[in-house]
């Protein structure tokens, strides 16, 4: 099998992530009583819940060319949709709880931008690979399509391993996540 990357026909074509944001509201005018809400009514991830989650749809329009027996990736255009699942308040809370609510959801959203911006960098990681991928003995791009695959599965287990890691620091005790709780809950 030849496969290559043709040099300087990986030209980066442009796109942009579209980002949503849908929210779940929470009951309570007191800290304790909104944390408990977001356990009661957060984002459902196996068998628990969380205070927010960050998911994602990434598709592609694929452009694969016959060149005689080659066959190369020409263009690669990618729709990324990145939902962000966040907690708010269902009702008006008095001010001093009003400030600890928006320095840990600003806080939690931060977190888990964080998370999209990781989902972008897959994506154009994905990009980067395949626009101008050729093989050059490939009729019916067969071949192609299957190196593609190939060069796919690291940069997704990469990518998982990432969104793992940055969970678990920022989670741990002490973390970022961590410290957003108690800062909230204490008083």
């Amino acid at each position: 099998m030849s496969l290559t990357l043709a040099a300087g026909t990986a030209e980066a074509q442009s796109w942009e992530a579209i980002e949503r944001v849908e929210h779940y509201k929470v009951n309570g005018t007191e800290p304790i009583e909104l944390y408990r809400s977001i356990g009661e009514r957060g984002p459902k991830i196996s068998l628990g819940r969380t205070i927010a989650h960050t998911s994602f749809k990434l598709t592609w329009q694929r452009d694969y060319q016959q060149q005689g027996q080659a066959c190369v990736l020409a263009t690669a255009k990618p729709k990324l949709i990145i939902t962000y699942t966040l907690p708010k308040a269902a009702q008006s809370l008095p001010p001093a709880v009003a400030a600890k609510w928006k320095a840990f959801s600003d806080g939690i959203v931060e977190h888990e931008k964080l998370h999209g911006e990781f989902m972008k960098d897959l994506t154009q990681q994905i990009q980067d690979v395949s626009i101008g991928l050729r093989n050059e003995n490939d009729p019916g791009c067969k071949k192609v399509r299957a190196a593609l695959q190939a060069q796919l599965k690291p940069i997704s287990d990469a990518h998982v391993a990432r969104h793992g890691e940055y969970d678990r620091v920022e989670m741990s005790p002490g973390g970022a996540v961590h410290q957003l709780i108690l800062t909230f809950l204490n008083p």
